[in-house]
């Protein structure tokens, strides 16, 4: 139970690290911005987020209980590091086209992350399934604000 609340817990702190560097963002630069369509409100990406975290940290915690787990730990590792890589891109650099090349290099390594998952504890991977819908609306959002706002 203690690694469940180990993984969730760094889920969510890299979730809550993000959301710090997010509200600085959208109260500068970004409401400067062209919104790409299907733009949601604000609000709706903390929850989300939330939920997704939870759902990696849980899904992570699923496989650390199975013997052949170190490699696929070792993936989803870097997919999480990734994912951690984003917002500084985007709202503390404010480098749009930076946090593109990054949120496609997660999309890879969350695919990556559930195949290697999947192997393990097919459960696991199914938990990240969420995940890469949201980040690929996610990418869309990025591809949308950089094609937007290129000049």
């Amino acid at each position: 139970m203690l690694a469940l609340v180990g993984f969730v817990g760094l889920c969510l702190l890299v979730g809550a690290a993000g959301g710090t560097l997010t509200e600085s963002g959208l109260r500068g630069w970004y409401l400067s911005l062209a919104q790409p369509p299907g733009t949601p409100p604000n609000w709706v990406f903390a929850p989300v987020w939330a939920l997704l975290y939870v759902l990696i940290g849980l899904s992570a915690w699923l496989v650390w209980e199975r013997p052949a787990h170190r490699r696929a730990l070792r993936t989803w590792g870097w997919q999480l590091l990734l994912n951690a890589a984003w917002t500084p891109a985007f709202f503390g650099l404010g480098q749009i086209a930076l946090a593109l090349v990054v949120i496609v290099a997660l999309i890879g390594a969350i695919c990556h992350t559930i195949i290697v998952f999947a192997r393990v504890r097919p459960a696991a991977a199914l938990l990240l399934a969420p995940y890469l819908a949201w980040t690929c609306y996610a990418a869309y959002l990025n591809a949308g604000f950089w094609w937007l706002n290129r000049a």
